[in-house]
């Protein structure tokens, strides 16, 4: 039988067995995939595209990170958490609104349903209804180059793709193991480390973009939280005054923030957490009811067997790939959050597809293209980024120009009552090409599409500033910022050049 799971029928919310279709499973395919995530399943609608047979393994629930405990049921819960807080702090005169309950048990079953309605949607009846896609269930692992054993049963293949994920880099903390802490696992669903009960504090170690969404999100519940960064600023990759709005809207919502604070030990106290850090040489002790770790990424690359088939890994454990995908063994790849950054499903789905092309068609020889990536982080506002910072330009031998544009120049932001952040632009200061844009922003994540496309597409200045846009709207902040370096636009009509 195929892949056996509870799930919520499509079109209705009632949990009913679904049981994939009777399929023939040869122990042979053209290729085996090692996972059944973002990267993986694109990687196998894609080979299937191509006339393969294809095995998926999957040692958790169907559908990986993304859909499970990631991207979907974070963004259903921080949407909850900002209409719950927009309740209480709407900047309209001449509203009130009545202050409802907040019964977070139910939040939690209804992100369940939705997380089993989309596994059903976007992965398994895909696998379902495709033959030429098989799912394995059960730990996978090299058993020799041409081989894998999941549970009982040995897959053979010429061919085969590592896409196994990564999960929560656990750091080495005096007292950890003793204590019970959360990982962002705790957004999964139906499974021991799911959190149905809001906690009254929460420790949270770590600065970067789970730290912020998870943050200021359990705020906004009514959550006591404090932030713990190891360094001086939240959310290091991304740009520098870009980082310095979101750390004061954090702290306008009265989330704690500790910075340059270093964790030293942690112990359980009377149904307490007590997290005892160094700042600055000086210890104090932290006390919440949960501690999180929001701490970073490390690959599932252990237990896989990769020793036996040839394939290396870097310092930090991810496979090793060329622009191709190929890993250091010529008939593995590997796509997906298992080869390290840049982390994110989209880009490890087209890694998966890239993969799946060079790897059905040797003389294909497709390359994974990063220089206009964007990425958010989903906080109020969103923060956004694509191309390069100017730091960054510089290294890469760039004269470079930079402006930055304050919301309140938006007319938009000015008619919904939130101004708070800001937009910057990068350009080479030479031919006006635009080099990367990074910002914070309501809608930021949408915004950020305009300036991926000025970015891939070498854009200038003048391009952006002579395309017409719709008024008022979020994304006239790319075309201002451009104006930016030619104009005052503060002294600028609506929608003048």
């Amino acid at each position: 039988m195929g892949v056996r799971e509870l799930l919520p029928h499509p079109h209705t919310s009632t949990p009913v067995k679904v049981l994939m279709k009777q399929k023939e499973k040869p122990s042979h395919y053209d290729l085996v995939i090692l996972g059944s995530g973002s990267a993986a399943f694109a990687a196998a609608i894609k080979a299937s595209e191509l006339g393969a047979r294809v095995a998926m393994t999957e040692s958790r629930v169907v559908g990986g990170t993304c859909v499970n405990r990631g991207c979907i049921p974070s963004k259903n819960l921080i949407r909850a958490a900002e209409i719950y807080y927009s309740a209480r702090n709407q900047p309209f005169d001449g509203i009130e609104l009545e202050q409802k309950r907040l019964d977070f048990g139910r939040l939690i079953a209804q992100k369940d349903e939705l997380v089993e309605r989309l596994r059903y949607k976007k992965y398994l009846s895909i696998a379902e209804e495709n033959d030429r896609i098989a799912i394995f269930t059960g730990s996978a692992r090299f058993i020799s180059p041409h081989q894998v054993q999941v549970g009982d049963q040995v897959l053979q293949a010429e061919k085969f793709l590592i896409a196994t994920g990564g999960r929560t880099q656990i750091p080495d903390i005096e007292g950890l193991s003793e204590v019970g802490y959360l990982t962002s696992d705790l957004l999964t669903s139906g499974e021991s480390m799911e959190l149905k009960e809001l906690p009254q504090s929460l420790l949270i170690i770590g600065g970067g973009y789970i730290a912020a969404e998870l943050g200021q999100m359990f705020q906004r519940f009514g959550t006591q939280v404090t932030l713990i960064e190891r360094g001086s600023r939240l959310i290091k990759t991304f740009d520098e005054e870009v980082a310095e709005v979101l750390r004061k809207v954090l702290e306008e919502e009265e989330v704690k923030l500790v910075f340059e604070a270093h964790p030293v030990k942690v112990t359980q106290q009377e149904g307490q957490v007590r997290l005892t850090v160094e700042v600055r040489g000086q210890k104090q002790d932290l006390v919440g009811e949960k501690l999180l770790l929001a701490t970073g990424v490390a690959p599932n690359t252990k237990d896989l067997g990769l020793e036996k088939v040839g394939v290396e890994l870097d310092p930090q454990g991810f496979v090793k790939v060329n622009e191709e995908m190929r890993t250091t063994a010529s008939h593995i790849w590997a796509a997906g959050d298992v080869t390290g950054a840049p982390l994110a499903t989209p880009v490890g789905a087209r890694e998966g597809v890239i993969a799946a092309e060079n790897i059905l068609n040797p003389e294909a020889h497709k390359k994974m293209d990063y220089w206009a990536i964007p990425r958010a982080i989903f906080t109020d506002p969103e923060v956004a980024s694509v191309g390069l910072t100017v730091q960054q330009a510089k290294d890469q031998g760039y004269e470079v120009d930079a402006n930055c544009l304050d919301l309140v120049h938006i007319p938009k932001a000015a008619a919904i009552r939130d101004v708070r952040g800001l937009v910057k632009m990068v350009i080479d200061k030479k031919t006006r090409q635009v080099l990367g844009v990074h910002l914070i922003a309501h809608r930021g994540a949408d915004i950020i599409h305009e300036a991926t496309l000025a970015v891939k597409f070498k854009f200038t200045v003048d391009d952006l500033i002579e395309t017409i846009h719709v008024y008022p709207t979020m994304s006239e902040a790319i075309r201002m910022v451009a104006q930016t370096f030619t104009k005052d636009v503060s002294k600028l009509s609506c929608c003048a050049e």
